[in-house]
């Protein structure tokens, strides 16, 4: 049986693995997330598509047409 958190960080892997665009943001991403739904991924990504942000939404939602072509 397949957790939520686990479908939740294969599905995010899986989408970073198909387009080098899609990045993930938040407070902690880095580290694993809060509960572990993105652990695992600043290793296999890197930094710079797997970033923690400040405990700020107007900053995160900011932060992100930066990144866009």
């Amino acid at each position: 049986m397949t957790t939520y958190l686990e479908a939740i960080r294969t599905t995010l892997a899986e989408a970073m693995r198909g387009d080098p665009r899609v990045l993930v943001l938040g407070e902690d991403v880095a580290e694993g997330g809060p509960w572990g739904a993105t652990a695992g991924l600043a290793e296999e990504f890197g930094a710079e598509r797997v970033r923690n942000t400040p405990i700020s939404e107007a900053a995160i939602c900011g932060i992100a047409p930066s990144y866009l072509p």
